[in-house]
């Protein structure tokens, strides 16, 4: 593959892209900041710290949404500076290697980066669930099942694969935001008090699921919404843990019809083998023991689950043997 080689894993929340030149996983927060008159004005974690905290002349947002772009237009924009800023060459003649997530039409990421107006010599798509599992260190190529839950911000996308394609999967629209606004709307209904996004998060990722537990608890600020000013509020485990049990619920119950649906011969590997979960909310406290019980299958969890996909991509650059798990498109095939 050419010097300038990228594997990219579109994230709602987050952006990772690995760069063969430096041999880096590059991770910012998938965000932008547009002012007025101005344009894209920062963008990545940059554009997270003004999220919440911007005038009103300077809106951030992001721009994927649901697995898929929401503005083409700033997505790219974001694209070519994020990569002009961290390579050190000319990235004319560069190679992309997307992660695809299931649902998503191949098309989309592909037009995606021709639109940067950086000369690419290709743009090659593989399957999200196979980069995950290559990830994972696994070789999806061989004839046994693995199945992978990869929870992400907007989606939780759960497939079984085996002989380097999905046997079968399923996306839901459930993950790490709908997990935060249940957050947000008990703190609501219980205590009348409002806090924004980066809160709730920061809630999930202290205290996770853990029913029962009353004793540990963070404290957070939020505005009092019957005196309309900022005060101090003390959230329990136990308490955060009601509060998402739906959310959760619905991805468990996601799990368990897939495994329904799995053919046995393939049954037995994933009992043997165990569930891996990836994604941002992998880590989520007490969601691998919820799951476990659930099943009654392991699960397995790794270092930097957000990871997955691109390291996966990584080994694809890297390995000759599995360039084959990637295709492109029509439109390009017929260039």
């Amino acid at each position: 593959m050419s010097a300038q080689s990228f594997g990219c894993d579109f994230g709602t929340s987050s952006i990772k892209i690995y760069s063969k030149e430096s041999d880096t996983i590059y991770c910012e927060k998938n965000m932008v900041a547009i002012e007025e008159k101005k344009g894209m004005i920062a963008y990545g974690n940059e554009a997270f710290d003004m999220h919440e905290k911007a005038p009103a002349n300077i809106e951030v947002l992001y721009p994927m949404s649901f697995g898929t772009v929401a503005s083409i237009t700033y997505m790219q924009q974001f694209l070519r500076a994020f990569l002009e800023e961290r390579t050190k060459g000319s990235l004319k003649g560069a190679e992309f290697i997307v992660a695809l997530p299931t649902d998503v039409q191949d098309r989309v990421f592909t037009t995606l980066i021709h639109g940067t107006g950086i000369k690419t010599k290709n743009v090659e798509l593989i399957d999200k669930p196979v980069a995950a599992g290559l990830g994972l260190g696994l070789d999806v190529t061989q004839a046994q099942g693995v199945m992978l839950v990869d929870v992400g911000a907007d989606t939780t996308e759960i497939s079984i694969l085996s002989l380097g394609g999905t046997v079968t999967s399923k996306l839901i629209k459930n993950g790490g935001n709908k997990i935060d606004e249940a957050i947000s709307s008990a703190i609501r209904r219980e205590y009348g008090y409002f806090i924004g996004n980066k809160t709730a998060e920061f809630l999930k990722n202290e205290l996770g699921y853990q029913p029962g537990d009353t004793t540990t608890r963070r404290e957070i600020c939020g505005r009092n919404m019957a005196l309309g000013l900022p005060a101090l509020l003390e959230i329990t485990a136990d308490f955060v843990a009601n509060a998402i049990a739906e959310q959760l619920k619905s991805i468990v119950d996601a799990i368990k019809m897939i495994l329904e649906r799995t053919p046995p011969e393939l049954g037995v590997d994933i009992i043997r083998n165990g569930i891996f979960l990836t994604g941002g909310v992998a880590n989520l406290k007490g969601l691998d023991g919820l799951i476990a019980d659930a099943t009654n299958i392991k699960v397995n969890l790794v270092e930097k689950p957000e990871e997955c996909v691109a390291r996966g991509l990584e080994r694809v650059i890297k390995e000759k043997e599995f360039r084959s798990l990637t295709f492109i498109t029509k439109e390009q095939d017929y260039k």
